[in-house]
């Protein structure tokens, strides 16, 4: 006989734990077979008292009259006898008593924590089919808590307590099929178990079977059908469901379109909190869609957004404040939004400090740093700030002055189709070089292509070009139909 399968008596004899259940089931003289003094009561009402004792130990703690980590002294003779009402029952292989016992061992509430003893007792209730007890053991094993980690031994209990319904356990079986731990890897496994939990009315389960019908993985695409499962996990309150369901309703995927549907889900995420719910909230009272038009709900909205990092609810607050819209207006607040958000890398934000830093707009006026924050957004390849840097470069003004760092950037901006002025000064700088022939070549392709976009100045330049006979590629019925169409432009000064 193992020590975990003896009982001792209260009369100090101690007997194999299956003998004295036996001596219980068939009523056989309940009484100490050597002594004949009464045996004690059996594992379930012994456990069932303890646990009455201990939730009236856990209601003065909730309600402050003590803490697990400072027991008053009675509270602690209550606890003492908790867990010798608990090991007793567990010893006689009642497994509610040891999951128990596994549950104040993890938590250490009354006794000293220990992964290890509460790992101990959790499989022992495992075994015997307890389910919350396996999906603990396989949270246990998953996170490698007491017990070496393992997958394999995660997923194998895991198993065992979904099959029984558990929903937290089919959840985790989902993930481990999605993440191939423990078990080859299977969208369609993570899918079947995911439904399972989500038709029990498991929130997260219901938004995350949402996200695989989106996105077709394991299931057949159907937005429709997603939107029903978003729906579901939104109105148990779900953030991410009410958020993307937001989503939904605004742009109409798998659902009609409905700014005021989207308006209230967005709330509802905001309210909890959600910084994309938050931004897009604001967004709607600034736009007016859903929602009554409202400056001031929309940088209130904003500014709970921003203030959780929310990059574009920053640049947003920033030109609320820059304009005075919902607030009231300042430079400096304007500067400071926008820093936060340039800081995160938002290349809108990089430029518009840098354009704040031009004109000593809230900040001191610096075109070396404005030059910096330029840089930056160019690099992202935000087109006004390739533009302006190329300006920086001809001009010499917060860089070293550089033709030729300027004409790659206005290339850039050009690239982009950005207002044609980049194009133009590209196009200026090519032919002032004229080296060559081909030179001019591309400055007639530049001129002609901002032409098409109308920009009066360019046009008057084509007419020039053609008149002073530089670049044959320019024929005299283009040149005509150029210069005809400039003066209704109306020519723009340099």
């Amino acid at each position: 006989m193992t020590d975990a399968s003896n009982i001792t008596l209260p009369c100090a004899h101690t007997f194999h734990g299956t003998c004295v259940a036996g001596l219980r089931k068939f009523g056989v003289q309940q009484s100490c077979p050597l002594c004949r003094e009464a045996l004690p009561p059996g594992p379930e009402k012994v456990c069932e008292e303890a646990t009455r004792r201990y939730m009236v130990i856990c209601r003065l703690v909730e309600e402050g009259r003590g803490s697990w980590s400072e027991l008053l002294t009675s509270e602690q003779r209550g606890i003492d006898a908790v867990l010798r009402g608990w090991r007793a029952a567990a010893n006689e292989g009642y497994a509610k008593a040891q999951f128990n016992l596994g549950v104040v061992y993890w938590t250490g509430h009354g006794v000293v924590q220990s992964d290890e003893e509460a790992a101990q007792w959790y499989q022992k209730a495992a075994e015997q089919g307890h389910t919350c007890a396996q999906y603990n053991l396989g949270n246990i094993f998953e996170n490698g808590h007491g017990v070496e980690l393992s997958d394999m031994e995660a997923v194998r209990w895991y198993t065992k307590a979904a099959e029984q319904d558990c929903a937290d356990a089919q959840l985790h079986l989902g993930n481990m099929f999605a993440d191939g731990r423990g078990v080859a890897q299977s969208d369609e496994e993570a899918a079947r178990w995911y439904q399972k939990a989500a038709e029990q009315g498991y929130a997260k389960a219901q938004y995350i079977l949402g996200v695989l019908l989106t996105n077709g993985r394991g299931v057949a695409q159907s937005d429709k059908e997603a939107a029903r499962w978003y729906q579901k996990a939104a109105e148990q309150g779900h953030v991410g469901a009410q958020f993307i369901l937001g989503l939904m309703f605004e742009i109409g995927r798998g659902v009609v379109q409905s700014d005021k549907k989207a308006a209230r889900w967005y709330t509802k995420a905001a309210e909890q909190r959600d910084a994309s719910a938050q931004y897009n909230l604001g967004e709607m009272y600034s736009d007016g869609r859903g929602v009554v038009q409202s400056d001031k709900k929309a940088a209130r909205w904003y500014t709970k957004a921003a203030e959780h990092g929310c990059a574009k609810a920053q640049l947003h607050l920033g030109n609320m404040y820059e304009g005075g819209n919902g607030v009231a207006q300042s430079d400096e607040e304007a500067a400071r939004w926008y820093q936060k958000a340039a800081e995160q890398g938002y290349a809108k934000a990089q430029y518009t400090l840098g354009v704040l830093l031009t004109n000593g707009r809230g900040v001191a006026q610096s075109d070396e740093e404005a030059a910096r924050w330029y840089q930056k957004a160019a690099e992202q390849g935000n087109a006004k700030a390739q533009y302006t840097l190329g300006v920086l470069l001809t001009n010499g003004r917060g860089v070293a002055q550089s033709d030729k760092g300027a004409a790659w950037w206005y290339t850039k901006a050009a690239e982009q189709g950005y207002d044609v002025k980049a194009q133009y000064d590209l196009e200026v700088m090519l032919e002032d070089c004229r080296r060559t022939a081909q030179s001019t070549k591309e400055a007639i392709r530049g001129y002609m292509k901002a032409a098409e976009q109308e920009y009066a100045k360019v046009l008057s330049t084509l007419e020039i070009l053609h008149t002073n006979g530089r670049g044959a590629a320019l024929s005299d019925a283009e040149a005509a139909r150029w210069s005809k169409n400039a003066p209704e432009q109306g020519a723009v000064d340099s």
